[in-house]
């Protein structure tokens, strides 16, 4: 029991960080986001161009069952992500 514990302990450490990162890319590649900018896709582009398979996964798991921490910049790329 305390192994399955630790191992979730592990995975939402690494999700907390995951979104923290993914939030900041947002920040940065969305900064200058106005009506009309691509910034949505630039964000996406990025995650999926440097992110890993499994750090994608876990990211829109996230963001499908709770995401209360993720930017509207973020959510918006994510979406770009499942298409």
């Amino acid at each position: 029991m305390a192994d399955k514990e630790s191992n979730n302990c592990e995975v939402n450490r690494e999700v907390r960080h995951l979104v923290s990162m993914a939030n900041d890319i947002a920040d940065n590649l969305g900064f200058r986001a106005e009506a009309g900018d691509n910034s949505a896709e630039r964000i996406a582009d990025h995650i999926n161009r440097f992110w890993a398979p499994r750090m994608r996964a876990l990211l829109l798991e996230y963001a499908a069952a709770d995401g209360k921490d993720l930017s509207a910049a973020l959510l918006s790329a994510l979406e770009k992500l499942k298409t």
